[in-house]
Formats: C-alpha cells, sequence, structure tokens
C-alpha cells in the first residue's frame, strides 16, 4: 500500500507488489488515470500488508479520511498509521 503525493500537491492511494515500478507507471502516464496528468508523482509513504485484503482494506480506510488527516498521516506515518491499520484488519 503506498501514498503518493501528485504534482497538484493531491495525495493518491494505491496498492501494487513493486510500488517503485508502479510510481514509475504513474510517472510515464500509464498508472491510474487520477494521476494522468498530475505528474510527477513522488511517493510519500509505503507499508507493506500481509495479504492483499489486509491492503485493499487499508487503501479503502485512508480513501475515507479527510485531506487534513491524509497530510497527518504522511506527517507521521508510524504512529498514524499503525493505529489506522490496527482499526482495519
Amino acid at each position: 500500500m503506498y501514498v503518493a503525493r501528485c504534482a497538484d500537491d493531491s495525495l493518491y492511494t494505491g496498492i501494487a507488489i513493486d510500488v517503485t515500478a508502479r510510481i514509475a507507471a504513474h510517472n510515464q502516464g500509464k498508472g491510474a488515470r487520477y494521476t494522468r496528468g498530475r505528474g510527477p508523482i513522488t511517493m510519500c509513504l509505503k507499508r507493506r500488508c500481509n495479504s492483499k485484503g489486509d491492503a485493499l482494506r487499508l487503501e479503502a480506510a485512508i480513501k475515507k479520511l479527510s485531506r487534513e488527516a491524509k497530510e497527518r498521516l504522511v506527517a507521521r506515518p508510524r504512529s498514524e498509521l499503525a493505529a489506522l491499520a490496527r482499526s482495519v484488519g
């Protein structure tokens, strides 16, 4: 699971087995529709999950957060992300 910052300062959340390759795909315009035209994007946060299901649940929980809460998550990933991960799985 990863959170990336787009050039327009928006935050994008996704999952991938190879996060580095996925960020490169986004930057080549081959990633998600949302990130096309918003590049380059840079990774702010990544977390290894035990399963795809765990990653999807965490991704969904992050996407439901307010912009302010996502910014706190990116600023203090260890404490904020650990608490969020515990709450979803």
